[in-house]
């Protein structure tokens, strides 16, 4: 996890010829960096690790390696800061998942910094992390998180107060689905405050940080719980190879818990939290200063990512969620119809059956005011001016249900449609045609 986050700055230019003028010669002198020696910038990267690296003895052995290599002169021809910067990198990231040397281009738009504040998703135009929040069918909230933006106990609490939007949006849902496929991390204040929502207060499941030169911190909320605690509420989390970070803490401290199931890959395996120290000349270095330790684990997952508990592809883990979770409800104590809607919506999840052209031709044609039609490979059911449905076959017998809202089923029989509802209500509407035929 960064903690603290990266600094990132917005450029103030003087709106006069002479910052143009200097502008465009940034942006040329961009295409064609400085050279850099590289030796002097091996040593700055090496103290900059034996001074900051969490695990003190670690450090002193990948400094003395850095300093050993560029004797030998292995880093000579790495003249370009942007190819010493993915060199490094690389040579870096399999002793800590977070190290990464980086270059920016010096010039105007680094000499003249205004306010340091988040990235832009994790600020109030990316919705502080919150990509998406609704409502799935089957009653299950979901919640996409693209990253964990920082707030304090006090002073300005916007990002809180998002957090808390979202998870009002989803209070009453029966199940609550987190994305974080495309989470690169951020804050522990965020992992701790949400983790808080859905376990006891007090629980001893949260991380603690063994950090160079500080004390012991963990991660538990650092603001109150003010709404009910869900604590029986079904739990689910997505991960992928990109999900890094404080999204894996918030992914492994709710799995050791044993209070959600990770579904999806094994994430990027990046624990270390840490911060940039620059070495001139526009390079800088990540390096994590400390690391988590799991009181029920006694461990972390650096390296190994949060392994899922229901291993499946990136792509098909919301889907494998969603049955997960549909499963489990469809014998909960929730009564009708609302039990009906999620066997319904289960069963959508599932495979269904291939129907040929000439079948699907046959369900074509008016029903009162509506109109089956073949519409490539699918079967279409349109209205006046209204959008088509698109309808997807549960069997081979003329039952459908409308893509995207499986609690809406038709059913053809020969004379016409019979729409169905989950409470046991039926409409029907006769085949154009088929009373004057039954006469």
């Amino acid at each position: 996890m960064s903690r603290p986050l990266p600094s990132w700055r917005r450029a103030v230019l003087a709106p006069t010829a002479l910052a143009a003028a200097l502008a465009s010669v940034a942006a040329a002198s961009a295409l064609t960096p400085p050279q850099i020696t590289p030796r002097p910038k091996v040593e700055a990267l090496a103290k900059a690790i034996d001074t900051r690296f969490f695990d003190a003895p670690r450090a002193h052995r990948i400094a003395a390696e850095l300093r050993a290599e560029a004797k030998k002169g292995v880093y000579d021809k790495l003249t370009d800061p942007r190819d010493f910067a993915a060199a490094l990198t690389e040579r870096l990231r399999p002793l800590d998942g977070h190290f990464s040397v980086s270059w920016t281009p010096p010039g105007p738009t680094t000499s003249q910094r205004g306010p340091s504040g988040p990235p832009s998703f994790l600020a109030r135009r990316g919705g502080y992390g919150f990509a998406a929040v609704r409502i799935l069918p089957g009653n299950i909230g979901y919640i996409d998180m693209r990253g964990f933006a920082h707030f304090e106990p006090t002073g300005d609490q916007a990002v809180r107060r998002a957090a808390d939007a979202a998870l009002a949006l989803v209070a009453g849902t029966d199940a609550v689905i987190f994305d974080l496929r495309e989470n690169f991390g951020g804050s522990p204040a965020m992992v701790g405050y949400l983790i808080g929502h859905f376990t006891p207060d007090g629980a001893k499941i949260y991380n603690t940080f063994k950090t160079r030169g500080e004390p012991d911190g963990d991660e538990g909320p650092t603001v109150p719980i003010t709404t009910q605690r869900r604590l029986e509420t079904p739990l689910y989390v997505l991960t992928s190879g990109r999900t890094a970070s404080a999204a894996e803490s918030f992914a492994y401290t709710l799995q050791a818990a044993k209070r959600a199931t990770v579904v999806g890959e094994a994430s990027r395996g990046g624990a270390n939290p840490g911060g940039s120290a620059p070495l001139d000349d526009g390079l800088s270095v990540f390096i994590s200063s400390g690391t988590p330790i799991n009181p029920i684990t006694g461990t972390n997952w650096e390296g190994t990512g949060v392994i899922p508990d229901v291993p499946t592809t990136a792509d098909e883990a919301l889907a494998q969620a969603q049955r997960l979770a549909l499963a489990k409800l469809v014998s909960a104590p929730l009564g009708e119809p609302a039990l009906t809607e999620n066997r319904w919506t289960l069963e959508a999840l599932e495979a269904h059956p291939q129907i040929a052209h000439e079948r699907l031709a046959a369900y074509a044609g008016g029903y009162g005011p509506f109109e089956a039609a073949v519409d490539g490979k699918v079967l279409v059911l349109r209205y006046g001016r209204q959008p088509q449905n698109v309808l997807t076959p549960l069997d081979e017998n003329g039952l459908f249900f409308v893509e995207g809202a499986p609690s809406r089923r038709i059913r053809f029989d020969p004379d016409g449609l019979i729409f169905l509802s989950p409470d046991g209500s039926q409409t029907r509407q006769m085949r154009n045609g088929a009373a004057a035929a039954g006469r």
